[in-house]
């Protein structure tokens, strides 16, 4: 009964560690305007010669894209990224993305993901806020990316969509729900 005690105990440190210091490694490694916009534009092209991609792209007011989000995770996790608001194929502003959960999770990814704002009153709801939460301030329709994929007209109709692809890495996580946009200075 000790024993196992002991062992909670050590892997509560070991996962309050890991949080810590990937908050620290996060911020350390903040990259410049220019090398958000160079993934950005990666990003777009990725989805663009997907089939579909570019009417969502063409017909969106803007695009919230983050070409490199980090999850990791043993116990506790947490992601991290930062991207850029694209209006009229212009940024207007950069942003990051974070979020953490609790829950059996062991490794870590990297994904790519862009959130198209198809009606003017949801980008305005967007721009507007003060740190704006998935899932709490606005519901956004999900879809993952990969081979073979195929980005139906329909989803046009949605106010927000979010696309989800370039999962490498141990761990798979689709959802965003929870995860915080805040703008930041570039």
């Amino acid at each position: 009964m000790k024993t196992m005690h002991i062992v909670r105990g050590a892997i509560s440190l070991l996962c309050m560690a890991f949080a810590v210091m990937f908050c620290f490694e996060v911020n350390s490694y903040a990259v410049s305007a220019t090398d958000i916009d160079r993934g950005v534009d990666i990003s777009l092209k990725t989805l663009r010669d997907i089939k579909g991609g570019g009417d969502v792209i063409d017909k969106s007011k803007g695009l919230l894209v983050f070409p490199g989000v980090f999850k990791a995770g043993m116990g506790i996790g947490g992601e991290y990224g930062e991207g850029a608001l694209r209006m009229n194929g212009k940024t207007v502003d950069y942003y990051s993305t974070a979020a953490a959960s609790i829950g059996f999770q062991l490794g870590g990814q990297k994904k790519s993901v862009i959130i198209a704002f198809m009606t003017d009153e949801a980008l305005k709801n967007f721009r507007d806020s003060m740190g704006w939460k998935i899932g709490a301030d606005a519901s956004v329709a999900v879809i993952a990316l990969g081979a073979g994929t195929q980005i139906s007209s329909q989803i046009s109709n949605k106010p927000i969509v979010a696309f989800v692809f370039g999962e490498k890495g141990l761990m798979y996580d689709l959802s965003l729900n929870g995860a915080k946009v805040s703008k930041i200075e570039r």
